[in-house]
């Protein structure tokens, strides 16, 4: 299978990665919907109803004590796949990564095209005068962080009930539309909007990489059901030459 997967990667040169959470378990941050993720940890309110716009500006205090605890792994590091992506980028065989994870471990691995449909921890911005402030920041204070002029900081993150950024889905969908290959791993293929995009793919390979079965697994050409940094790690990102 991996061979299978190598030889789909060595025959591309616009393949556009997609993923989700499960790229980063393996870099000790935790799944929301496995059966040891945040979706079932118990708390005073369920994670989803916490992560809701609602409920950061009526009970902004609870979010950050909520926020601090779990949603601001800064000591993470980049896995067996981040770095191999980054390594594809860099062969030129990579166009993109389409990510639905906030933790910024893409680009920590040396990724420079990454496109972050729910938005990073690593950008927070004061809603009243738009001042940037780095997680740094975020995990230092106390209680409900405030900007120097007063206003209170809010973290670039896109929470429940609200929309995903304009330009990043169209990004998104401009590379998926190009591209040759398609692999996406580490996802259930269950948030929408996000795994909506899958169907502007139109290219020749389409490769699920992911422990648990998908709602796409009958439409790709290659199936994975495995950690997406045990397969990744049997790979190579060989460089686009001009026989390719």
């Amino acid at each position: 299978m991996y061979e299978e997967l190598q030889q789909i990667i060595d025959d591309s040169r616009r393949i556009v990665f997609f993923g989700g959470a499960g790229v980063s378990t393996e870099s000790g941050i935790p799944d929301f919907r496995s059966v040891d993720g945040l979706y079932h940890q118990r708390y005073d309110w369920p994670p989803e109803e916490i992560l809701s716009a609602t409920f950061f500006h009526r009970r902004t205090e609870e979010f950050y004590r909520f926020y601090r605890d779990k949603m601001l792994p800064l000591d993470a590091q980049p896995n067996a796949a981040h770095r191999f992506l980054a390594q594809l980028e860099q062969a030129g065989r990579l166009s993109a990564i389409v990510t639905q994870n906030i933790d910024g471990l893409h680009q920590k691995a040396g990724s420079r095209t990454v496109l972050e449909l729910h938005g990073s921890i690593h950008r927070n911005r004061c809603l009243k005068c738009a001042a940037f402030y780095p997680p740094e920041f975020i995990r230092d204070s106390a209680g409900v962080p405030k900007c120097r002029c007063g206003g209170l900081i809010k973290p670039e993150v896109v929470l429940y009930e609200e929309g995903l950024d304009d330009d990043v889905l169209s990004s998104a969908v401009h590379h998926i539309r190009q591209a040759d290959a398609m692999i996406i791993a580490g996802t259930s293929l269950t948030v929408y909007p996000a795994a909506g995009l899958v169907r502007y793919f139109r290219g020749r390979h389409l490769v699920l990489v992911n422990r648990d079965a998908t709602p796409m697994d009958t439409s790709a050409d290659l199936v994975l059901h495995d950690s997406v940094g045990k397969v990744f790690s049997h790979l190579r990102a060989t460089p686009v030459s001009g026989e390719d």
